[in-house]
């Protein structure tokens, strides 16, 4: 099956080879056909399957056909809100396509609209409510409806908030419904969205994560940040992403990680959407080996390339678990992940390999202590380290802000 027989246009499929794409995935061979025939669908596929072409490419076409689209993709995070759109402007090989991005973070002025030429309008929910609120965009002629990652949406709590999204548009519309898991929660949400749904479902095939190789470290508090730094100095990965369970977490071993001398970046929801922004261009460019994150900012990170996965903290559950390593391996390429425990987290190993169906490889790491990077840095270099943490800079601005209110009203001003 190639891009072509599906109906996409030459230009774009050859555009699709320059970026490492020649066959369709699963999902996209079964949704891109439903989608050209306007049928409303649900469909289940899992995180890095290719739901985001899935919806693009048949849309584009209409496009570039000379329909006149009004497509509303709904997005649980700015980060994948961002990811569509970067994936929207490289596929436009025609250029004809005007999109507008609305996610919290981004100042908008009070006397803000959206314009009525806008075809792709990508957003994330609460900043929608917000611009809905203040009469900045009119649903009305929303023709297509994508609602992106929708078990996510429920698991972040924007259940009301999509539902009011709903309402506000057409009802004689097209909806498309993308998640990665379909509970019964969310089936009784897509069904009510949608009419006479085509339902897709991706099955995971047994040796879906068979291409990451899994493995175990055992160890203990105090020696876990020497562990971490000895295994990137043995496997140098290409480029890796270091999962923490909380933000404190990750802002700590982000200073100690830089202290020891590797090339890495944080990433969680305190830090400044514009910068969070250039972090990842600056992972995705190669200028940073390594991103520490948190598991909700990372969901929406999709980075080609990424070799290794280091849960320096175990995760919650066996989900988030399969979340996290699915960072690599992506698009037929292998991966590794490697898992730290300490004692009190040594349930969660028989948790993932009882999920799995699988054993973890038991990795044997030599112990060194206050161990630093031994392997050589990117050639080039994004260093612009946030050195406090951004919840920290924001209690300053408010101090700040408050000492000059008080001067002023002291001053009679």
């Amino acid at each position: 099956m190639t891009f072509e027989i599906l109906g996409i246009k030459k230009v774009i499929s050859d555009k699709l080879k320059k970026m490492g794409i020649k066959i369709p995935t699963e999902i996209q061979e079964e949704v891109i056909p439903k989608i050209f025939f306007k049928k409303d669908v649900i469909a289940q596929s899992k995180t890095g399957s290719g739901k985001t072409l899935a919806f693009l490419l048949p849309l584009l076409e209409r496009v570039y056909k000379g329909a006149s689209e009004k497509v509303l993709i709904l997005t649980p995070t700015r980060e994948l809100a961002l990811q569509i759109s970067e994936v929207l402007k490289n596929i436009d090989v025609e250029e004809k396509v005007e999109s507008v991005l609305m996610y919290g973070g981004r100042e908008l002025s009070n006397n803000y609209k959206v314009e009525s030429s806008a075809n792709f309008i990508i957003a994330t929910p609460g900043r929608l409510i917000d611009c809905i609120n203040k009469n900045m965009i009119n649903l009305s002629q929303i023709k297509t409806l994508i609602i992106d990652e929708a078990d996510q949406m429920i698991e972040l709590g924007f259940k009301n908030e999509m539902e009011e999204i709903v309402k506000k548009c057409p009802k004689k519309r097209e909806t498309l419904l993308f998640s990665a898991t379909l509970s019964s929660e969310i089936k009784k949400i897509a069904y009510r969205f949608t009419i006479e749904p085509d339902v897709v479902v991706i099955e995971e095939k047994e040796d879906s994560l068979s291409k990451i190789k899994q493995k175990c470290v055992e160890t203990t508090d105090r020696r876990k940040i020497d562990i971490l730094c000895q295994m990137i100095n043995e496997d140098n990965p290409f480029m890796g992403i270091i999962f923490c369970r909380t933000k404190t977490r990750v802002d700590k071993l982000d200073e100690l990680l830089t202290e020891r001398g590797f090339s890495c970046q944080k990433l969680h929801s305190d830090i400044p959407q514009a910068k969070r922004e250039k972090i990842i261009k600056s992972f995705k460019n190669l200028e940073v080996q390594f991103l520490i994150a948190t598991d909700i900012v990372s969901r929406g990170i999709d980075v080609s390339g990424v070799t290794h996965v280091y849960n320096y903290d175990a995760p919650e559950n066996a989900e988030i678990y399969i979340h996290r390593i699915g960072r690599t391996g992506r698009a037929g390429k292998s991966g590794e992940s490697n898992l730290i425990l300490t004692e009190k987290d040594s349930y969660m190993l028989k948790e993932i390999e009882n999920e799995l169906n699988i054993s973890l490889e038991i990795r044997d790491v030599l112990y060194t202590k206050d161990i630093s990077n031994l392997n050589q840095l990117p050639e080039r270099k994004y260093d612009k380290k946030i050195t406090v943490s951004a919840k920290k800079i924001e209690n300053i601005k408010i101090i700040k802000n408050r000492a000059r209110i008080k001067k002023d009203f002291k001053e009679g001003r």
